[in-house]
């Protein structure tokens, strides 16, 4: 639905793996979110396991995601820039008046991260998180959601497992550490939200300035209209191109699903080694019962099971089920 180049993988109620410039290529293991008052309390939100995932739609790769917890809800809404290689993520912290949240990002460059330089820089009067390695590099950006305007407060880079964000939370129960810059290794960068509803955009590009470039442009437009626009794009596209006349009411929806994995696989690569990544240090399990695979606007993994179980003769070309 546009000319992004992104697979975005979605488990734990967090944007896991994101894939650029093809699908074999993951850059990121994951990027998540702490919450924390400053005192000693912290909750890491894909730890917490209470929480739920939507859609607008069938067949619709947008994601909806709410966590739930004795003192706050944390909603996450995601979606695409369609006209950029960036993804766009809405959170939303509500609840005790004292909670602060904190967006930890692992770089993953080059499918392993193993020689990645990160580092807090400051690119157009806003602060980014980015990190790089060989030929290519993510940034990540931060907007108020109402004003528009940096919404990152302290940030930090570290090695994983000794100076990292979680680290810090681990050892000190807050956001202590403020280093600049990580590397070359396995780092992860951590960044500090002034405001309890705000955009990030994760942007990818050959290097961190070019990432950091097309995250901060594709903050420039509320988020509302990227989601919108990305809703629509796919409404008009399963309109123009699925019929459902003579498929049974319990089958509608998953023949939307089904043409929507379709609409992916006919049109980029696919065929991930999907554990591929689980032989690099500190790698999370991959493809999870729960994990949601947009393949750069489009795929649910579930549904790619779904799918093999409608093909053959019960669909026809235009994803007629007859």
């Amino acid at each position: 639905m546009g000319p992004s180049r992104l697979w975005v993988t979605v488990g734990y109620g967090i944007v896991n793996e994101v894939y650029y410039p093809r699908v074999d290529t993951p850059q990121i293991r994951d990027l998540g979110f702490i919450v924390a008052d400053g005192q000693g309390f912290w909750v890491e939100v894909k730890r917490n396991e209470n929480y739920s995932v939507t859609t607008p739609g069938p067949g619709i790769p947008a994601i909806e995601i709410l966590h739930r917890h004795p003192r706050f809800e944390l909603r996450l809404r995601i979606a695409p820039d369609l006209m950029r290689d960036v993804l766009l993520i809405e959170a939303t912290l509500t609840g005790d008046a004292e909670l602060k949240l904190y967006a930890l990002l692992a770089p993953h460059l080059e499918g392993n991260g193993l020689h990645s330089m990160a580092e807090v820089f400051v690119d157009r009067d806003r602060k980014v998180l980015g990190a790089e390695q060989g030929p290519y590099g993510v940034a990540l950006a931060a907007a108020d959601a109402t004003s528009q305007h940096d919404a990152w407060e302290r940030a930090s880079a570290g090695f994983i497992g000794v100076s990292d964000g979680w680290q810090d939370f681990a050892t000190n129960g807050a956001m202590t550490w403020t280093y600049t810059q990580a590397g070359p290794g396995n780092v992860a960068l951590l960044g500090e939200l002034s405001q309890r509803q705000v955009v990030l955009a994760l942007g990818f590009g050959g290097d961190r300035e070019s990432a950091a470039t097309l995250a901060i442009s594709a903050l420039l437009r509320p988020f509302e209209a990227a989601w919108h626009r990305h809703i629509r794009a796919w409404e008009g596209w399963h309109a123009e191109t699925v019929d459902t006349t003579g498929c049974p009411p319990e089958f509608r929806d998953l023949l939307h699903i089904s043409a929507m994995v379709l609409r992916r696989t006919t049109t980029r690569p696919t065929g991930v080694a999907w554990w591929q990544a689980s032989a690099s240090p500190g790698a999370a399990p991959r493809a999870t019962s729960g994990v949601i695979i947009l393949c750069g606007h489009a795929t649910l993994w579930r549904a790619r099971r779904v799918f093999l179980g409608l093909a053959g003769p019960t669909m026809h070309a235009r994803f007629c089920a007859t």
